[in-house]
């Protein structure tokens, strides 16, 4: 029997909740949002829908399913928190980008870039997802490339140089993972109109069918059929 999984995509900005492609609810995160209130809001607003696992998708280092680090842009004590006990269902947890990224993929070698509070970043091909934190490369000015392409650079730089150094990196970061194509997702993707050969757009939506792939047995093998590396 398949199972149906509640996908929790947390953000720097919202917490979105989705139980299919088009049902989906979302409150307010931010630098005050600590795991035991986030259970708290999302138990209330849940309630009236029947599921049997989670897939979570957080802003941070995941290894294993397990949180490596407190997430830049939440609040404190997520590394150590029981989330399956708090929840009372089985829950698989995953870096947000590589949620997005594992729900976008059709095929070959693709790079998956968000463009949010962050930059977030995951390779995918074949059965295989490799998280990244492209996000803390060196760039210019002794700053890490997040700080031009996530929020900072668009608040700090007018739209024109923000859109022509997304595009640069965009072609550059292609060019440097040998992928065949990219996904651009995001909050911050729709502020570009034009997009480099090679580069399409993703949809936040692609974060529900990641968390339901999470999930996923290959039938010949009886294991999940992903590879989170």
């Amino acid at each position: 029997m398949k199972k149906k999984i509640l996908v929790i995509d947390i953000g720097g900005s919202h917490v979105k909740l989705m139980i299919s492609r088009t049902e989906k609810r979302k409150f307010k995160s931010g630098l005050q949002l600590t795991p035991r209130e986030m259970i708290a809001q999302i138990k209330p607003l849940v309630i009236d829908w029947k599921f049997d696992a989670i897939s979570m998708g957080f802003p941070s280092p995941v290894r294993d399913g397990r949180i490596l680090s407190e997430p830049k842009h939440l609040g404190k004590g997520w590394v150590r928190f029981d989330f399956e006990k708090a929840f009372g269902k089985p829950i698989r947890i995953i870096n947000d980008a590589s949620m997005q990224a594992l729900g976008s993929y059709h095929g070959r070698r693709m790079l998956f870039l968000g463009l949010g509070t962050g930059l977030g970043s995951a390779l995918v091909w074949s059965k295989y997802v490799l998280p990244l934190e492209l996000g803390d490369l060196p760039y210019r000015n002794g700053s890490i490339i997040e700080d031009y392409l996530g929020k900072p650079g668009l608040a700090r730089l007018d739209q024109k140089t923000w859109r022509r150094d997304v595009e640069h990196a965009l072609v550059q970061l292609k060019k440097a993972l040998i992928a065949d194509y990219v996904v651009l997702g995001g909050g911050n993707a729709k502020k570009l109109d034009a997009l480099p050969e090679g580069i399409e757009r993703g949809h936040n939506r692609n974060a529900f069918l990641g968390g339901t792939r999470l999930w996923q047995i290959d039938s010949r093998t009886h294991r999940p059929k992903w590879q989170i590396l």
